[in-house]
């Protein structure tokens, strides 16, 4: 019963949809119609470069900063409570679906880029971090957030069969599954990256 409550917790906390509700709310854009209409970071700062430029990055980097941290602070609450590691990953899984999955924008969402980013911080730092340095340089050298995200992702997530082989007896589902879900909502962009028409952030 506690690790239910936990995961509901972790889904409905995931699916608060920050960068929606500072723009609605504080500046009456609903971003959801407007650039890519996705409510992450980056169309938070598409979106705004056009309307408020001098608010764009900082908006940006708060919505990303609290994207992030509603999946971590839900699973360092389940560490201090004692919760079994396998019920630690399984509120990560819970909190990225909440966050692609918003039970309060209609079961739309983000991408789970931000919220991946801030559970593996928690629970595997050193391929967490490893994950930011490849999405930075990718970030820097193509200008694609679609490709930077995917990519430090991927090798993010890759890199725990080397460095933590034997997490689930070898198997790794719960990030496999985080993955899959990230790709999922990705696929528009994949489609438009094979095609050569997916847009840079300048």
């Amino acid at each position: 019963m506690e690790n239910l409550l936990f995961y509901i917790i972790a889904y409905l906390t995931g699916g608060i949809p920050f960068g929606y509700l500072v723009l609605k709310y504080k500046y009456g854009i609903d971003v959801r119609k407007e650039g890519s209409g996705n409510i992450g970071a980056t169309n938070v700062l598409r979106v705004l470069k056009e309307k408020k430029p001098e608010i764009a990055k900082k908006v940006a980097l708060m919505a990303l900063i609290f994207d992030a941290l509603k999946g971590a602070i839900i699973i360092l609450i389940a560490k201090f409570f004692g919760m079994s590691l396998e019920t630690q990953y399984a509120i990560a899984v819970f909190a990225v679906i909440g966050h692609c999955f918003s039970p309060f924008l209609g079961f739309e969402g983000g991408k789970g880029v931000a919220t991946t980013a801030g559970v593996m911080l928690v629970l595997l730092p050193i391929e967490a971090i490893i994950g930011l340095i490849v999405w930075g340089i990718m970030a820097k050298v193509t200008k694609i957030s679609s490709l930077s995200s995917l990519t430090g992702i991927i090798i993010g997530i890759a890199s725990s069969y080397i460095i933590h082989p034997n997490l689930f007896e070898g198997s790794h589902a719960p990030l496999v599954i985080i993955a899959l879900l990230v790709i999922y909502k990705h696929i528009p962009n994949i489609v438009r990256l094979i095609q050569g028409k997916e847009s840079k952030v300048a």
